[in-house]
């Protein structure tokens, strides 16, 4: 299970004042995380701001749409491009509520992106410091500004608050499958007898008889 953290892996640098339209982009960023969770995903957002201008936002959908592509970093840039006409985002800055994924990272420097700004550190597949920097690889040819830490406590304690419901509810699914399959210890002692209204079963309804005794006697005479 992926442990989230919400302070910057060793060696980085010190985190600086949170700008505070980083911050209110980043919280419009988790609102779309919250959506995620709505809707069983891993609560991951995204926003893409122009010029202090939502553009397009984004949440995770890949189980719901049954894509693997579909991480809230692509489908909020899909939804920009798509509304700006055009592929290519140089003027937009991107809200990410966890550090981008290699796809992510590198669709946005495809895209153009001017600058990406995440919440809280992912150590297993975190491609802006965690794991490696694809952002700093000189090679490439585009770079991207990017700043990671912002808000990075409500972030990661969605994500650790989603999975660990999700492994409750998992525990909870394993005991009521070992419940159904563990044997019935005193199955043995109990007789299922016939079932109810079975043939042979049912109680004759009619005038009482006296049983005769006395083999002699009438069978509807009283014994005394």
């Amino acid at each position: 299970m992926t442990d989230f953290l919400s302070i910057p892996p060793p060696g980085a640098a010190p985190a600086a004042p949170v700008d505070p339209a980083d911050e209110y982009a980043m919280r419009l960023a988790l609102d779309q995380a919250q959506n995620a969770w709505l809707v069983g995903e891993v609560p991951v957002g995204a926003v893409i701001m122009r010029a202090g201008q939502i553009i397009a936002t984004g949440y995770n959908r890949p189980i719901t749409t049954h894509d693997p592509t579909a991480h809230a970093e692509i489908v909020a840039l899909r939804h920009a491009a798509q509304l700006l006409g055009n592929y290519r985002l140089p003027e937009c800055e991107l809200f990410v509520t966890l550090e981008p994924c290699a796809m992510c990272a590198m669709a946005m420097m495809h895209a153009r992106i001017k600058r990406v700004v995440f919440a809280a550190h992912d150590p297993k597949t975190g491609v802006a410091g965690s794991v490696l920097d694809l952002f700093a690889q000189k090679q490439l040819n585009h770079h991207t500004a990017l700043v990671g830490g912002v808000l990075a406590d409500p972030a990661s304690q969605l994500l650790r608050q989603f999975f660990a419901e999700r492994r409750e509810a998992a525990r909870q699914r394993r005991e009521a499958q070992r419940a159904a399959e563990r044997p019935d210890p005193l199955a043995m002692f109990r007789s299922p007898g016939p079932a109810p209204g079975a043939a042979g079963t049912d109680i004759p309804v009619g005038e009482a008889q006296y049983l005769p005794l006395d083999p002699d006697s009438s069978p509807t005479e009283p014994q005394p």
